[in-house]
């Protein structure tokens, strides 16, 4: 299995309010009912305060490396990624588990 973690951190004034970082969560809330590779799938808000907190985060699980490249394919992840491409930057880690 691979863990599949995002963090997301929104640019310069966005606000979790603005309706671009809402509509940029709400594509990813159900990705796990149209991606058949995701084995696990969680995302939300940071509930902290922190300055070195990220905003969003997201915790999957794919089968393999094969399963992770269809997942980053697929369509509806492709969607969610254009859409925070327009409003925040990311950093990722896969690791095997």
């Amino acid at each position: 299995m691979i863990r599949h973690l995002v963090l997301f951190k929104l640019n310069d004034g966005i606000a979790k309010d603005d309706p671009r970082a809402i509509a940029a969560a709400k594509a990813l809330e159900g990705l796990d009912n149209e991606i058949p590779e995701l084995r696990f799938w969680e995302c939300d808000w940071n509930i902290t305060d922190r300055p070195i907190a990220y905003d969003f985060a997201i915790n999957s699980a794919v089968d393999d490396t094969d399963a992770l490249q269809r997942y980053l394919d697929h369509p509806a992840h492709q969607a969610g990624v254009a859409l925070w491409r327009e409003i925040a930057t990311w950093v990722i880690a896969d690791y095997a588990f």
